[in-house]
């Protein structure tokens, strides 16, 4: 990076933040083997992306997978709260999830399509902009400004695995508030939640639930974005009633009745996909909106969420 951008990124995230991410990223983003909670990286393998798309089209499997990946679906999801103030019954947060806008272009029309005709209140994106793991990024930020128009509300953001720290300063001029490590009130009538988000847990490991919560109240009702629910039990002692994630796909390439064959995250596959609770704590994990490795989806269909929080009676 020039010296500008890196001085951007150190007046943004403090210069501890900003240049570990950024280490981390020159010494381990095309990582295949070690690092990070898994010790395979498949998404970074080029070779491993080319086996599975060959054997898919020796099948005549891939280009059915190729129109499933492009067909997306509204999921919906309600969230009974006895912490969730009065003035927030009926409060409605879409999440989009493991967009990959540069490699899912099919995908992010039909998202565009969608969202300009649902009712919400606050919009979160939860991380992995990107299609590959390194290389260039202007093509997703472009993306994600693309869609940008068709979203009414503030939108809040974090980092997933797939994406450069160098990408904050270029989402948020789109006015994207990017959480890295941080929290945002929401007020209503008096009223108010928090919004919490971390940077990438699973690849990059640079989450830190202790900074981002410090300044929340026990006793306020907390939503936390985190790009894998591999974190859930940390997030759960935290004290967070709520956690949105992503970065599994569902699977992407499930057997029939949804069984994943690989979710690329150390959890219990109930997690994998979908409406899970632990200790108290709601918890979504999104399938998401694009694909990653190969532009294919089989028995998981790509989707985009209404979470609609209503208080417990």
């Amino acid at each position: 990076m020039n010296d500008p951008d890196l001085s951007r990124l150190e007046t943004r995230l403090g210069r501890l933040h900003a240049r570990q991410r950024l280490g981390v990223e020159t010494d381990h983003e095309a990582q295949i083997f070690g690092y990070g909670r898994n010790f395979f990286h498949l998404e970074n393998s080029r070779l491993f992306a080319l086996a599975v798309e060959y054997g898919l089209k020796a099948t005549g499997l891939y280009w059915r997978g190729k129109r499933n990946a492009t067909r997306v679906v509204l999921r919906e999801n309600i969230v009974r709260s006895a912490v969730l103030p009065a003035a927030f019954d009926g409060y409605t947060v879409l999440q989009l999830s493991d967009l990959h806008g540069d490699a899912s272009l099919r995908a992010m029309a039909r998202v565009r399509e969608m969202i300009g005709g649902l009712t919400y209140d606050l919009c979160v994106l939860t991380g992995d902009y990107r299609g590959p793991t390194h290389g260039p990024h202007g093509p997703a930020v472009k993306i994600v400004a693309e869609l940008l128009p068709a979203i009414p509300t503030p939108v809040f953001g974090i980092l997933g695995n797939h994406d450069t720290v160098r990408m904050v300063p270029d989402l948020e001029d789109l006015g994207i508030r990017m959480l890295m490590n941080e929290a945002a009130a929401i007020e209503r009538e008096g009223a108010r939640i928090h919004v919490v988000g971390v940077d990438d847990p699973h690849f990059y490991r640079a989450e830190n639930i202790e900074k981002a919560v410090a300044a929340v109240p026990d006793d306020e009702f907390s939503i936390l974005l985190a790009h894998t629910p591999e974190i859930y039990r940390q997030a759960a002692h935290a004290g967070f009633d709520m956690m949105l994630c992503g970065h599994t796909h569902g699977g992407q390439i499930c057997l029939p009745g949804g069984i994943p064959v690989t979710l690329d995250s150390e959890l219990p596959r109930r997690l994998g996909a979908g409406a899970w609770a632990h200790h108290g704590m709601a918890g979504y994990t999104s399938r998401g909106a694009g694909t990653s490795i190969v532009p294919v989806r089989f028995n998981c269909a790509p989707e985009i969420t209404l979470h609609r929080l209503e208080v417990a009676r």
